[in-house]
């Protein structure tokens, strides 16, 4: 046999070796389906459990990651969701790699390996889900920092929007702790309602304080058709036939310290 050959036998020897050994070890090449397999095959039958959705990530051999959901039936109660929540807490803390979601009520929230951490999620979970403004939402948090919150909401008209973005970002006691400690809130109207408004603070937690103000003063005195409000700019759009210039002018005088206001008129489109 050539050095070569020789050489080369014993690569193959010795890969087949790792891979073996890893095997064995019970490390699949595929990690992240491996995990999302694991984590559907641990949650099946589980009762008012309607279905699981799981996605797995394989960055490289043998690493990866994966992201389960829960999926409700309708109707599942309060003490219900709380108890499932706290047991996926539970099963993450013990997964390394896998993060957990339950999606109920039009409401899907992220549950962390902390306990005190997901009872927090979960009382926010239950004031959305008791408020008739909202339509839908999402409630992510993060896993590296305790204060972290990112939430996306669908409110049913502008008006509830915008009550709801001053609620959450106040300090109201029905939305603590994320009232106490805004990072991302972002609400939209739904695209049925007949007035669209989205309202979001920037990714540092800064609330459009001077855009809300803007947008409310146009709508005191023009029709609106829609709105998007954030803390460095207001894009206001106004019923066709509007007076543009007061309307911009009114806009700017309600926000002296915003440079990036733009008030346009509808097209119909």
């Amino acid at each position: 046999m050539t050095p070569y050959r020789d050489a080369a036998r014993r690569l193959m020897l010795t890969s087949a070796l790792v891979l073996g050994l890893a095997l064995s070890a019970g490390c699949a090449i595929n990690k992240g389906s491996a995990l999302a397999e694991h984590f559907e095959q641990e949650w099946a039958d589980t009762a008012d459990v309607a279905e699981i959705d799981t996605h797995g990530r394989n960055t490289l051999p043998f690493a990866g990651t994966a992201t389960a959901t829960l999926i409700l039936e309708d109707g599942t109660s309060a003490e219900r969701v709380t108890e499932l929540a706290h047991e996926l807490g539970a099963y993450v803390a013990d997964h390394r790699g896998v993060t957990g979601e339950i999606s109920a009520g039009g409401i899907t929230f992220a549950v962390a390996p902390n306990r005190e951490r997901t009872g927090d999620v979960v009382a926010l979970w239950e004031s959305l889900t008791a408020d008739e403004r909202v339509a839908s939402g999402l409630i992510d948090i993060g896993y590296q920092n305790d204060d972290e919150w990112t939430i996306e909401i669908v409110a049913v008209d502008a008006a509830g929007a915008l009550a709801l973005f001053k609620e959450m970002v106040g300090e109201t006691d029905q939305y603590r702790p994320f009232s106490s400690a805004v990072t991302s809130l972002q609400i939209d109207t739904e695209r049925e309602a007949e007035l669209s408004v989205r309202v979001s603070t920037d990714p540092e937690g800064n609330v459009p304080a001077e855009a809300i103000a803007a947008y409310e003063a146009v709508a005191a005195q023009y029709p609106v058709v829609s709105g998007g409000l954030a803390p460095d700019r207001a894009g206001i759009v106004v019923a066709a036939g509007t007076d543009l210039v007061e309307a911009g002018e009114l806009a700017r005088s309600s926000a002296p310290g915003l440079t990036d206001i733009e008030v346009t008129a509808d097209s119909g489109n």
